[in-house]
């Protein structure tokens, strides 16, 4: 538990911030190599279980009701088909396998308890489960955690003055909940940004500073590059800058070292010079598969290709010693 974070000012991240780039890359190196092996990246699969006509309005989001996008909504998948999936993607390397709902929140139906079915069936095949389906209430949370879950996915997107731009149908406040109500179940927490919304470097800044001052800073932070969706509000935004991706990374592996620091959306626009930066600036996972949710991934031959020219070992990702 890294409760020596809980002291950590904006303006020591502020400062760490600015530094110049490749001082920075250095500093965030030096700390990856303190608390992880810099050649053992954790692969990932990430399937969409129930896809579209989400009632949020998340301005980024292909799967929003609220956008006019060429995604159609689709009912729960089958667990049979998911835990098909999953085997596949445990067949390619993958030891950890995420799930995605479009739920604002999680319902008391027969679909929650197909997911708590489909985390015990992934467990058996000694995968880590993460799942990600929207607020979970503190009753909700304890019934995951005894399903197995590993980890629980919700994302808090940006910093919270820049959040009500981009998302009006839920607060910051309730993310925040979320997040404790899955911690207090005791399951890990993955809690990401992403770069590009139109967010500044202060936006960025009051993120990192609020996963690093949590009473237990996430497990788990999933760096994402906007991804403008035809048919969303974000549609026209550049798509994000790979340095302001490096400098993010460098800055969360100093402040939060313990952290598994996942290169996830956009990531398929990267060459491997630009992705090489990220795992040097301490980056430690990536997703395999062709598709993210519903947006394109980068290709599982190409990555595997990548991993052989960096000498990087898939798996679960070890401390070292």
């Amino acid at each position: 538990m890294q409760t020596k974070l809980n002291k950590i000012t904006i303006e020591d991240i502020t400062n760490t911030y600015h530094l110049p780039l490749l001082q920075l890359i250095h500093k965030a190196a030096e700390v990856h190599k303190q608390y992880f092996d810099p050649l053992s990246v954790q692969l990932c699969s990430l399937l969409s279980i129930k896809t579209g006509g989400c009632p949020e309005d998340c301005s980024y989001c292909s799967q929003s009701a609220h956008s006019k996008t060429s995604i159609k909504s689709e009912n729960l998948k089958s667990i049979d088909d998911v835990l098909n999936t999953a085997q596949n993607a445990k067949e390619k390397g993958a030891s950890r396998f995420c799930m995605g709902a479009a739920w604002r929140s999680i319902k008391e139906n027969d679909d929650f308890e197909n997911v708590l079915e489909m985390i015990k069936k992934i467990k058996s095949l000694n995968m880590e489960a993460c799942c990600s389906l929207g607020m979970v209430t503190k009753e909700q949370a304890f019934k995951l955690k005894e399903a197995g879950l590993t980890s629980y996915n919700h994302n808090l997107d940006t910093g919270p003055k820049y959040y009500s731009k981009i998302i009006s149908t839920r607060t910051y406040k309730e993310r925040l909940t979320t997040l404790e109500n899955i911690q207090n179940a005791g399951i890990s927490v993955c809690c990401g940004a992403i770069i590009g919304l139109g967010e500044n470097d202060k936006d960025r800044i009051e993120f990192i500073y609020t996963l690093a001052n949590m009473p237990k800073p996430p497990e788990s932070i999933p760096v994402n590059a906007l991804i403008p969706v035809k048919g969303t509000p974000l549609e026209n935004r550049e798509k994000a800058s790979i340095w302001d991706v490096i400098r993010m990374i460098s800055v969360l592996r100093i402040f939060l070292p313990e952290s598994i620091i996942r290169i996830s959306a956009g990531r398929s626009n990267f060459t491997y010079a630009e992705q090489t930066l990220c795992f040097l600036s301490g980056a430690n996972s990536i997703f395999l598969g062709d598709k993210l949710l519903t947006e394109p991934n980068a290709n599982e031959d190409n990555d595997h290709e990548m991993m052989n020219i960096l000498g990087i070992n898939g798996g679960i990702v070890k401390k070292t010693e």
